[in-house]
């Protein structure tokens, strides 16, 4: 989940924590009283079935989130549909933290009370807090409809929802809106181009230089010229380093701004009440897709809370609210095979051609490297 907008912020002190916050997890409550625990359950049916899994998520009465803005694929209405649907309390921690900040929360808080119990992280992030043993296997009821690509065998985590790389633009700021990577080397965009994050902490972000990658020569086994591309975005000017959220656009200190479709879809929309003309278009150029990735904490303080947010994200209901907000659920092809998707929705998103390829996890695992070792010298000065 840089990987609202941003989700890039430092995971910081959060001083308005009680005081309990900061001891262990409460004992478990979500066993059966047949003995099953909701903790090692690995799908709704090894736990008694849904009934049961709402009936133990509802005793616990919590389900601590982190790094969800409301305003980023439509959370808000998820998160609120959630807690009315099952009376179960959602509190989100920085909701503009970073994928990498979600992790870190998960292992500096392991077996107390305030530990995240679900993630939602950039896709190369959740490869890797697998990898870390971070993540509890769970199998939604849906799971077998998740293309294969796009889930982990060992159902430690699975995509979410989606979208492209675009290019959101001031029109009233700025004379004529860059529709490609190539547009934005041009010298009237100085001091104007952002990204909504760091790449090596934002899963947004990090679309946003493999983007630049793919419309530089390079390829999903080589990142290197999208470094290359923000290099010389750096030295001529035209990159800024702050970071852009909605308040940056309203103020125009980030008039083009490079993030997810989605996200720059949902802007247009929310800043036509505010006076800005915000224009969105997918560069032709670097055509990247992505999605993001659900996983449980395998430590989750709220094991059953945990599993139930997992089903309501995968039900018709909450994929269809993640396509209100611009976003391509995962479960897209078979809702629409099954006749659930909401086909109003679905024709607002911004147009692509083409069929979306995805970068492998050993892929995702080079770029990650490349990034961490030479993000900071390209962006620099």
């Amino acid at each position: 989940m840089t990987v609202s907008l941003p989700r890039t912020a430092a995971l910081g002190v959060i001083a308005a924590l009680a005081l309990s916050a900061c001891g262990a997890a409460p004992e478990n409550s979500s066993t059966t009283a047949d003995g099953k625990n909701a903790a090692t359950a690995t799908s709704a049916a090894d736990f008694g079935g849904l009934d049961a899994l709402v009936t133990a998520a509802k005793k616990e009465g919590t389900l601590n989130a982190i790094a969800l803005p409301r305003d980023w694929a439509n959370y808000g209405a998820l998160i609120d549909g959630f807690e009315k649907k099952y009376g179960i309390k959602i509190t989100v921690e920085n909701p503009d933290g970073a994928s990498q900040d979600e992790i870190n929360a998960v292992t500096s808080r392991k077996g107390q009370d305030r530990a995240p119990d679900v993630l939602d992280l950039g896709s190369s992030f959740a490869i890797s807090a697998a990898q870390q043993g971070l993540l509890a296997p769970y199998k939604v009821a849906s799971f077998a409809d998740i293309p294969a690509g796009q889930k982990d065998a060992q159902a430690r985590w699975y995509n979410d929802y989606g979208g492209y790389i675009s290019i959101g633009c001031d029109a009233k700021r700025v004379t004529t809106c860059p529709t490609t990577f190539a547009d934005l080397l041009k010298p009237q965009y100085k001091g104007q181009v952002a990204l909504n994050g760091n790449p090596t902490k934002s899963g947004s972000a990090f679309g946003g230089v493999w983007a630049a990658s793919l419309a530089s020569g390079g390829s999903f086994d080589d990142i290197q010229p999208g470094l290359d591309f923000f290099k010389k975005l750096k030295q001529n000017g035209n990159y800024t380093p702050v970071e852009s959220t909605p308040a940056t656009v309203e103020k125009g200190e980030t008039p083009i701004s490079i993030d997810w479709d989605y996200l720059n879809a949902g802007y247009a929309e929310e800043f036509k009440s505010k006076g800005v003309d915000w224009n969105v278009s997918v560069p032709s150029d670097g055509q990247f897709s992505q999605y993001y990735s659900q996983a449980i904490n395998k430590d989750a303080p709220h094991p059953a809370a945990a599993r139930l947010w997992q089903e309501y994200l995968y039900s018709a209901e909450g994929q269809n609210l993640w396509l209100k907000g611009y976003a391509r659920p995962a479960l897209m092809v078979a809702m629409e095979k099954a006749g659930t998707l909401d086909k109003t929705a679905a024709a607002k998103l911004p147009e692509v051609s083409g069929t979306p390829s995805f970068p492998t996890e050993a892929q995702q695992n080079k770029a990650k490297t490349v990034l961490g070792q030479g993000w900071a010298k390209a962006v620099s000065g």
